[in-house]
């Protein structure tokens, strides 16, 4: 059956099955960097501001206009762009190494700015008793920003990484593999329109998984 609704699929299985892989290996390395980063990011960003409990506006301004000044940008023209730097890191710009460092810089201004506002979600009342009792700022970081408002923190990272699957598949255009570039070569380029399908359906399967384990993990610390 899937020979017949899926030939050219079926006659580049291996390819096909090798694509798949590089997707979720991006997917997987990009969304662990990526997280760590962000999550440092969106709690400067909170602590940071007026009236923060470690305000610093000189800090908060520049990290500030970075991610502006990054999320401004196309992320196809991004990934153009940071072709010198990302040879200089990675030793290529091609494939799944070399889709890494863009695919972080390209996620990272929107995953900081989401933790930031699942963070600036939390009732102010909290941080102020915090701070009443007596503790340090990292103590109300750990204990009140960042363990209130996990449920917030789930639920943000679920749409990001959701959006990260987007831009795996957007590196296909620029020889970055996975099923982008695979849908590209032989969906788009030999007009093989089961390819094209069949990439689709992979990539709604994995965002239905990434949203059902979403749901799962922001239920299950809720209560």
């Amino acid at each position: 059956m899937p020979s017949k609704l899926f030939p050219n699929v079926v006659s580049n299985y291996s390819i096909f099955k090798l694509a798949i892989f590089q997707t979720l290996e991006m997917l997987i390395i990009t969304a662990i960097i990526s997280f760590t980063i962000s999550l440092i990011f969106g709690v400067v960003l909170v602590v940071t501001k007026k009236n923060g409990i470690l305000m610093n506006t000189v800090i908060w301004n520049i990290l500030d206009k970075i991610i502006n000044l990054f999320r401004s940008i196309p992320f196809i023209i991004l990934i153009a762009a940071l072709i010198p730097l990302t040879r200089l890191i990675s030793g290529t710009a091609i494939g799944v190494q070399g889709t890494i460092f863009p695919l972080i810089i390209g996620i990272v201004p929107f995953f900081s700015r989401q933790i930031e506002v699942a963070l600036n979600e939390l009732d102010g009342g909290l941080v102020e008793a915090g701070q009443v009792m007596g503790l340090s700022p990292f103590q109300i970081i750990y204990s009140i920003y960042l363990k209130e408002s996990i449920v917030s923190i789930v639920r943000v990272t679920t749409i990001t990484i959701i959006s990260l699957i987007g831009l795996t598949a957007i590196v296909g255009v620029v020889g970055g593999g996975g099923i982008g570039d695979f849908a590209i070569q032989y969906g788009y380029q030999q007009n093989q329109q089961d390819v094209t399908i069949a990439c689709i359906l992979v990539l709604l399967i994995i965002v239905s998984i990434v949203q059902i384990v979403g749901t799962l993990i922001s239920r299950k610390v809720e209560h």
